[in-house]
């Protein structure tokens, strides 16, 4: 089989991983541990892949590993600094945001996105920013209450 090498920076740290040039992002990830990218759909849709590729979110079942060389991947694992959650992963713990976890981290992972460009969302921008991410628990609703009070908004007392 062939393999090449792949280098890139995963939650800040340079890594350089053998892949097969038709390997997944998704794929790899999980089989270097970062088992916080879940494995859904496998075609898109569920956002239960996602991670933060340069700062966007991107589903990671839909991007092939090579594709990532010299690039910055920000996974759920990465989000908390010295044991302690971002306020972000806080919001969602408090406001109940957290069911079964399925969907959480790369919810979570959107919602970072959309809170670096735009500290202070609508309800409207969040709900986009999370629409590509199926969750059968929360309903949707405490999730949007999560990101507004990590925004610190007005939205959020709503």
């Amino acid at each position: 089989m062939k393999t090449m090498l792949l280098c890139l920076t995963v939650n800040g740290k340079p890594q350089a991983w053998s892949i097969a040039p038709g390997d997944l992002l998704l794929d790899v990830l999980r089989r270097e541990g970062y088992f916080g990218v879940k494995r859904g759909c496998e075609t898109g849709e569920c956002g239960a892949c996602a991670v933060l590729v340069d700062g966007k979110p991107i589903n990671s079942c839909l991007m092939f590993a090579a594709q990532a060389e010299g690039r910055e991947i920000l996974t759920i694992e990465g989000l908390a600094q010295d044991g302690r959650l971002a306020p972000l992963q806080e919001a969602f713990l408090d406001h109940g945001a957290v069911q079964c976890g399925f969907c959480t981290g790369g919810m979570i992972l959107s919602a970072k996105a959309l809170l670096d460009r735009h500290p202070h969302p609508t309800e409207e921008q969040v709900r986009e920013a999370l629409a590509g991410h199926l969750c059968r628990c929360t309903g949707y609703k405490k999730p949007v209450e999560a990101v507004l009070a990590a925004a610190g908004g007005k939205e959020a007392e709503r």
